[in-house]
């Protein structure tokens, strides 16, 4: 079982100006409810710990997680409204983000709402996105990374926000506290450009992550594939082309096909990412491209089941 923290939200998906009128439709998002969606599609158990509203935003949220087999026994019920994300895509089909927060079911989770204690079962918890930096939430999740950094794997990608979190610096210092209990670090390139400036050496930043104490950061690099760094060095893996319909959810499937794959291999724990097989870590890493070519390659954060990657998978094989 993996713990996913985190917002649940509606993503509203902007379309060109008719008229008078802005079409749009609304979409059940956030990246730890796709990263939550995402684990069980690929066979692994989650549970999703994250404020849910009681309106019809936050009851239509609860029922997709249900439906798609997430464990919502860690979810906080609370009568404040959903938070609304306006999604709009660009040309190239990235998109951009202006969020209606303040308030919100998912920045409601409290110290007193973490939970006494966790099921054994439970091998890794997942934290990232703007929760991680706004209060009460970000305090909250902080004490739970903190108390369980030595009894489980952590996995943490900041995804960041800048509509949110405009204050960069002060997003640096919120989200060092997470990197020092963090054994797993999943970025983007445009992750680290937007924090470290779009000069930033990626590697050099990669790396002074790990001084935090995480065994492995992974940074992907949209078509150009991604990079993982960590104990033995660096290693590349080539992006897989697709056509691209729009890149949301890309970054969430990632997260998930790491964590599940590592699963997999019975390498979801702090003493085996330590030493993790340079052959272990390509399968992966190609493991987590492959899936995420696939969300890129439908609309919205469509991610896929495992049945899914297996087949783009052999289809590339062949």
């Amino acid at each position: 079982m993996i713990l996913v923290c985190g917002e649940a939200l509606v993503d509203l998906f902007l379309q060109s100006p008719q008229g008078a009128e802005l079409p749009g439709r609304a979409v059940a998002g956030g990246s730890p409810f796709n990263v939550a969606i995402g684990l069980s599609r690929l066979g692994q158990k989650s549970s999703f710990f994250g404020g849910l509203s009681r309106d019809v935003f936050g009851q239509h949220l609860a029922g997709m997680l249900e439906r798609e087999g997430v464990d919502l026994s860690h979810a906080v019920r609370t009568d404040r409204l959903t938070t609304i994300s306006v999604v709009a895509t660009n040309v190239q089909g990235s998109p951009t983000y202006a969020f209606h927060g303040e308030n919100k079911a998912d920045r409601a989770i409290s110290p007193s709402d973490i939970p006494t204690a966790l099921a054994d079962d439970i091998a890794a918890i997942t934290f990232g996105s703007y929760t991680i930096a706004v209060d009460p939430v970000g305090d909250s999740y902080l004490a739970l990374a903190r108390r369980e950094k030595n009894r489980r794997v952590i996995s943490l990608d900041p995804n960041i926000r800048p509509t949110v979190t405009p204050d960069i610096a002060a997003w640096r210092l919120r989200l060092e506290p997470f990197l020092q209990t963090a054994t797993i670090v999943k970025a983007s390139d445009e992750d680290i450009f937007t924090g470290y400036g779009h000069d930033a050496d990626i590697a050099a930043v990669a790396r002074s992550w790990l001084d935090f104490g995480p065994k492995l950061v992974v940074v992907t690099r949209g078509p150009q594939g991604a990079t993982a760094f960590g104990a033995h060095g660096d290693l590349s893996m080539p992006g897989r082309a697709v056509e691209v319909i729009d890149t949301v959810g890309a970054g969430d499937t990632f997260h998930a096909a790491i964590l599940a794959r590592l699963a997999h291999h019975g390498k979801l724990d702090s003493a085996a990412l330590a030493d993790l097989p340079r052959a272990t870590l390509e399968d992966v890493l190609r493991h987590a491209i492959v899936a995420s070519s696939i969300t890129c390659s439908r609309r919205g954060a469509d991610l896929p089941t495992a049945a899914e990657v297996t087949a783009a998978k052999v289809t590339a094989a062949a």
